[in-house]
C-alpha cells in the first residue's frame, strides 16, 4: 500500500500541476481573444468609397465546392464587384457547374488554365492567371472551398482601408462535419493562435508574418509591387511567404478573425487532412518565419499535450489494476471524479446547514470543526 499512496501523491501532484499550466494558458487565451480584431466590427466603421474588387479563386476539380462558393460570393453587398473562377487543369465537371451561374450574372467570369511551368506550384499558377485578368482596385484570392457572409468583403474592405493596410488576412471558421474536424481540428487551430499570436501577427514592431491562403486581400498596388504569385511560386506556404516579404518591404498588414463570416471545409478525408496538415507542420518547423523558440515552443506543446494524458491514463490504469478495479474503468476517471467531487460538495452542504445523515436506522447531527 506504501507504493500506492506514493504513486497517488505523485499523480496528485501532477495533476495540480497540470490544473495550474490551464489555467494560465486560460488567462493568457483571453488575454489574446480580447487583443485580437472581429471582422464585423468593421461593419460600425464610417462609409468609405468602395472600388472594384475582384475575387480570385483557383480551382482545380471542384465541381462539389465551387457551386455553392460562386453563390455566397455573388450574394454579397458588395456593390462593385467581378469573380474569376480560374479552372487549373480540370478534368471533371466544375466548369459544368458554373456555367450557369456565370450566364445569369455577367460578374462570374471562368478562365480556363490547361498547364503549369515545372518550378511553379499549380495553385500559385493559377492565382497569377485570375490576377493577369483582374480589373479590380483590390485583389482578393480565396478557395473554392470557402463561404461567403453576404457582408463579409464589404466589411474586409472597410479594415483594410481604414487601418491603411496593403494586405488583409482572415482565421476561418471551419466547418464541423467530419469528427476529425471536430476532435483534431481544434488542437491545429491552437498551435496556429500560439504560434502566431494575433497580438504578434497586428504588432507595429517586432511583427511576426502571418497570413491565411484562404482569405488574403491585396491592395493590387502591394500585390504588383511585391512580385506577385512570381515571387513565391516555389514556396510550400505561399501565404506566409506574402506575409514575410510584406515585412521585409515594411508594408502593413493585418489579420482578423472571421467569427463564422468565412466557413471553409478544408478536407473531406481523414487521409486528406493528415496529408494537409503534415505540409503545414513541415514549412512552420523548417521554414524562416518563426525563430528557434517558436519552433521549439511548438514541438514541445505538442509533446508535453501527447504525454500528460497518456502518463496519467497509464498511472491510473496501474492503481486501478493494483487495487483490483477494471482497467479500463481509468477512461472514465474525469466523470468518476466529477461525481465524486459531487458528493463531496452535496455533504459539505449537508455539515453546513447541519442537516442530519440518516444511517443504520439511526439520525447522526455531526458539527462542523476546523482540523
Amino acid at each position: 500500500m506504501d507504493t500506492l499512496v506514493t504513486v497517488s501523491t505523485i499523480l496528485a501532484v501532477a495533476s495540480v500541476t497540470e490544473c495550474v499550466l490551464w489555467m494560465v494558458l486560460a488567462i493568457r487565451a483571453v488575454r489574446e481573444w480580447r487583443c485580437a480584431l472581429f471582422i464585423a466590427d468593421a461593419l460600425r466603421l464610417p462609409a468609405i468609397p468602395l472600388p472594384l474588387l475582384t475575387v480570385v479563386i483557383p480551382a482545380h476539380n471542384e465541381e462539389l465546392m465551387a457551386p455553392n462558393c460562386a453563390r455566397s460570393v455573388l450574394a454579397s453587398d458588395y456593390p462593385a464587384l467581378e469573380l474569376i473562377f480560374v479552372l487549373d487543369r480540370c478534368t471533371d465537371g466544375t466548369r459544368a457547374a458554373l456555367e450557369p451561374i456565370a450566364a445569369a450574372d455577367a460578374r462570374l467570369r471562368i478562365v480556363e488554365n490547361s498547364s503549369c511551368p515545372t518550378d511553379w506550384a499549380g495553385k500559385c499558377n493559377a492565382a497569377r492567371v485570375g490576377a493577369d485578368n483582374a480589373r479590380g482596385e483590390l485583389i482578393l484570392f480565396t478557395d473554392a472551398d470557402t463561404h461567403f457572409d453576404p457582408r463579409l468583403l464589404r466589411a474586409s474592405v472597410q479594415l483594410l482601408r481604414s487601418r491603411a493596410l496593403s494586405m488583409l488576412s482572415l482565421f476561418s471558421s471551419p466547418t464541423h462535419k467530419h469528427w476529425f474536424e471536430m476532435v483534431v481540428q481544434p488542437v491545429t487551430s491552437l498551435m496556429l493562435l500560439k504560434l502566431f499570436p494575433m497580438k504578434r501577427a497586428n504588432a507595429a514592431t517586432g511583427r511576426r508574418p502571418f497570413a491565411n491562403g484562404q482569405f488574403m486581400l491585396f491592395e493590387r498596388s502591394a500585390y504588383q509591387a511585391l512580385g506577385g504569385h512570381a515571387a513565391v511560386k516555389d514556396d510550400l506556404l505561399e501565404d506566409l511567404a506574402f506575409a514575410r516579404s510584406m515585412k521585409r518591404a515594411k508594408m502593413e498588414q493585418g489579420v482578423a478573425v472571421s467569427d463564422g463570416m468565412l466557413v471553409v471545409s478544408m478536407y473531406d478525408s481523414w487521409k486528406a487532412f493528415q496529408t494537409g496538415w503534415k505540409r503545414i507542420a513541415i514549412a512552420l518547423l523548417n521554414g524562416d518565419s518563426l525563430d528557434a523558440g517558436a519552433r521549439a515552443f511548438a514541438v514541445g506543446a505538442l509533446a508535453v499535450g501527447i504525454a500528460a494524458p497518456i502518463i496519467r491514463l497509464a498511472t491510473l490504469a496501474w492503481i486501478h489494476r493494483t487495487a483490483s478495479f477494471p482497467v479500463w474503468s481509468a477512461l472514465l476517471f474525469p466523470g468518476a471524479a466529477l461525481a465524486v467531487a459531487g458528493i463531496f460538495l452535496d455533504g459539505a452542504r449537508d455539515l453546513r446547514a447541519r442537516t442530519p445523515v440518516r444511517w443504520g436506522g439511526r439520525d447522526y447531527l455531526l458539527e462542523p470543526t476546523n482540523l
